[in-house]
Order: C-alpha cells, then structure tokens, then sequence
C-alpha cells in the first residue's frame, strides 16, 4: 500500500507550492485516479513518486516503510505522456534491454505478453509501432523491471476512441497483479475501472467517488 502523508513541493523559484500537503492512501493491486487541468500539480506528483523529484516536506510509505526519492526509482515504473517520444532502442528487443542487458529473451517475451504484444517479432522498430501498441510497449519497457507501482501519466492522450478502449481494457487486466497511478485531465473511460479518485487544483487534492463522478458524466444533457 501507497501512503503519501502532508506531501509539499515548493521551488524556490515559485512564488506559490505546486503541491500543498497531499495525503493520499493507495491500497495494492487497485487502481488510483488523479484528474485535473494542466498545471494543477498532477505531473509533478508522478516526478516526486518515481523519485525523480524530491518532495520540499512529507513524507512516502510503501507499507510500513518510509521512502527516499533513490528508493522510489526502484520501487515505481514511470509511463511518461506520449510515451513514444522517449523511445530509444532500434527494436523491440533493444527497447526492453536498455539498461539491463542481462535480460533473457524468456523475460522479454513475458513482458510483451503481458501487455498483448507478444505476437510482434522482437526485431520491429518501436517507431513502425501503431499508437495504442506504442503505449502497450511502454508499459511492458517498466513491467519488465518488476516494479511495486506502475505510475501513468495521460495514457489515452491522442488516442482514438477504439485505442483507448483497448488500453483501458489492458490497465483493468494489470492492476489484477500491479499497483497502478494514473494522472488526466479528463477521466472517460478510466472511471469505470478506478477503485480510488482524486481531483487535483492548485496542488491540493481531494478525494471523491470514481462511481458517484462516473454516474455523473453520464447524466443526461438538460432539454433545451
């Protein structure tokens, strides 16, 4: 379980804290929704969990365990936002090996299968990749680290309907094994498979109803 308790992050350079003592709690093998506008802090939160930022003040748990920002990279997978743009190996293999070059084929093909690729060749380029298997073999780049939490940042951003439904479908399969984090600004599809829900502005989050907010959505427009 995911425990954030009084979570700040102010720069010196800004005059107001992008994040303002978030508590949040995050029980294993469920799903976690953030929704907010841009600039509302969200990213930043991800940054702070994947231990690419460190937090002003608060503190992070993973159980019972207090966490550092050196821990969390070991402990959370990061999928950035159009996760295509980050992408380096010239294959799939070489993609899944970047940095860890002892994997085994046996672990690559695990991690493809995992994620619904399993089919492609390991010798495809990553760029020659559709958008939704582009976001796919993100996801298998951080599951093939083992990671306790996956960390998604807009993971349906400039999908179309057909993608997003795949992709959401695939994130109400992983979180039956894995912890999963996501961030958007706009919850869709994503309701229907969240357990917790939380809306962010200004750095100040909030914890509310993914089912009351789903049935919410989905109420009829007012005659005119």
């Amino acid at each position: 379980m995911l425990y954030l308790r009084n979570l700040t992050y102010h720069p010196t350079a800004c005059p107001d804290p992008i994040l303002k003592s978030v508590n949040l709690d995050l029980e294993s093998q469920k799903l976690g929704l953030i929704i907010g506008p841009s600039g509302s802090g969200k990213s930043t939160m991800l940054e702070i969990l994947s231990g690419l930022a460190e937090p002003t003040s608060g503190k992070m748990f993973w159980r019972e365990q207090e966490l550092v920002p050196e821990q969390m990279q070991q402990l959370a997978g990061l999928v950035f936002q159009f996760p295509e743009r980050h992408f380096c190996g010239g294959t799939i293999l070489e993609e899944l090996r970047l940095g860890h070059p002892e994997i085994g084929t046996e672990r690559v093909r695990e991690a493809l299968a995992e994620v619904g690729l399993d089919h492609l060749s390991l010798s495809t380029k990553p760029h020659a990749l559709s958008g939704g298997q582009q976001r796919r073999l993100a996801l298998a780049v951080q599951l093939i680290r083992q990671p306790h939490i996956l960390l998604l940042d807009e993971p349906t951003a400039g999908l179309d309907w057909s993608m997003r439904r795949q992709l959401v479908n695939l994130l109400a399969k992983l979180k039956q094994h894995w912890t999963l984090l996501v961030v958007t600004h706009d919850a869709g599809d994503m309701l229907e498979i969240a357990d917790y829900c939380w809306n962010i502005s200004h750095g100040e989050l909030k914890s509310i109803d993914p089912i009351a907010l789903q049935a919410k959505t989905k109420q009829p427009l007012p005659a005119a």
